[in-house]
């Protein structure tokens, strides 16, 4: 598919979208705080469920999905990347986290035009959708280029710009005007939504984050920050303000707003408390925090203490990839090492911190993250006959223990067949492909390293 169809595509979407059918298939649906699964049929109208088991009144079937052999499963949801970086993929590994950021990243970022921030997010969304995410949280920096990606692809994202200042100067002031700029430019869509995006106590200094802390709560918007990732994080803002990076953003106001909060690997209990007290929601990335050196994040003792945890890729300069299953099999493996205890964050519950979780993160739960009807049909639809799905006798934990991503075969999002028997619908990978290897080979990126 062109993107001209894509843009295509995407005025259709306005339209009077067809009655889908999945007959028979075995469904993942929440039953109290338990997910379980049931053999059944759903029933899609427009761009939500309507029926789960009998069809709703009036239903005019258009589309049947024979759902034999398959488990539909609420989309999964990727709380925190930057889905331009997925071009910078294996060009800084094996590097500290100050210098992968500074040294190599930041350079790189520098180099950006607008085409190769819309490119690296066409790659990304690719395979998160390949891979059954259908939304993510995305932090990203040329404005409209994201959204674009999002608007012509289907796929569903709540975007910030990240934001980077020092008191009321004038670079600060720029971003946040770019930032209402491309949520005001997006309205006609309902599959983006937007947050307010300070990159970190790092770049930026206390002053700044008042000021967006003001902002967010004059404009009724939420907050996605990185906070407490690194041990260097911790000692320069100690330096600095004497206080951890979380409670930085207590006494900023950063929690006065709902506010995600990225990473928050190196925490104290205290630093766990405000995080409880704010409601803030904890998004973390196993992979990257590993792969940078930077530690585990006691996510057993948040989950303990009613902190909303949820899972999130980074981006692909970090990870190296944004597959989902790949970060929720780390989750529910790392901590029961480091643990001690197998029984440390169980299939069922890192399958829900993947999915309705990441919505409550996102404001987003009344929408999407579970099977319900009046839902949202966010769904990804996965192929039984694989061999990690085999047999068939604790699906919840095969997704998280066995799966790679690979056994999805459809997904669904706002009511519309984005990808079916693994051809994305919306997108021309191709073209996608190619762009992307034109974008490193300009920027001196394509070392060959066999």
């Amino acid at each position: 598919m062109s993107i001209c169809n894509s843009r295509k595509f995407e005025h259709q979407e306005k339209e009077k979208r067809m009655g889908i059918v999945i007959k028979n298939a075995l469904v993942i649906v929440p039953q109290g705080e338990e997910d379980v699964i049931r053999e059944t049929s759903l029933y899609i109208e427009g761009d939500r469920i309507t029926g789960i088991g009998e069809a709703p009144s009036g239903f005019q079937e258009e589309k049947v999905i024979d759902g034999t052999d398959r488990l539909v499963i609420p989309g999964l949801i990727n709380c925190h990347t930057h889905s331009y970086m997925s071009f910078m993929r294996n060009v800084a590994d094996d590097l500290s986290f100050m210098d992968w950021l500074f040294g190599t990243i930041d350079p790189i970022e520098q180099q950006m035009t607008d085409e190769d921030t819309y490119w690296g997010a066409n790659l990304a969304i690719i395979e998160m959708m390949k891979s059954g995410t259908t939304c993510f949280n995305d932090m990203q920096m040329n404005i409209h280029q994201t959204t674009r990606a999002v608007k012509e692809s289907g796929m569903r994202a709540v975007i910030c710009r990240g934001l980077v200042g020092n008191g009321n100067d004038e670079r600060g002031q720029m971003r946040l005007r770019q930032a209402y700029e491309e949520r005001d430019a997006a309205a006609d869509c309902d599959r983006l939504t937007f947050l307010l995006g300070p990159h970190a106590p790092y770049t930026c200094d206390d002053e700044f984050l008042k000021i967006v802390s003001n902002e967010a709560k004059k404009n009724g918007m939420g907050i996605h920050v990185h906070l407490s990732e690194s041990v260097s994080e911790i000692e320069q803002i100690q330096e600095k303000y004497g206080c951890t990076p979380i409670e930085l953003a207590e006494k900023t106001g950063i929690f006065d707003v709902p506010a995600i909060a990225a990473h928050c690997v190196q925490v104290t209990d205290r630093d766990i408390e405000i995080l409880k007290a704010h409601n803030v929601s904890v998004v973390t990335n196993p992979a990257s925090n590993m792969k940078l050196g930077n530690g585990f994040a006691p996510i057993a003792k948040m989950l303990e203490k009613g902190v909303n945890v949820c899972l999130g890729t980074d981006g692909a300069a970090s990870n190296n990839c944004l597959n989902m299953f790949h970060e929720l099999s780390l989750l529910t493996l790392i901590h029961k090492g480091t643990g001690k205890t197998p029984q440390c964050i169980s299939a069922k519950e890192g399958f829900r911190i993947a999915t309705i979780n990441g919505a409550r993160a996102l404001g987003l739960e009344k929408e999407t993250g579970s099977i319900e009807i009046g839902k949202k049909a966010d769904l990804a639809i996965l192929n039984l006959n694989t061999p990690a799905l085999t047999p068939r006798n604790n699906l919840i934990a095969g997704l998280s223990y066995s799966a790679n991503g690979s056994e999805v075969d459809t997904v669904i999002i706002n009511g519309q067949i984005t990808m079916e028997n693994r051809k994305i619908l919306t997108m021309d990978e191709e073209l996608v492909y190619q762009k992307i290897n034109e974008i490193i080979v300009r920027m001196g990126l394509d070392k060959k390293v066999y």
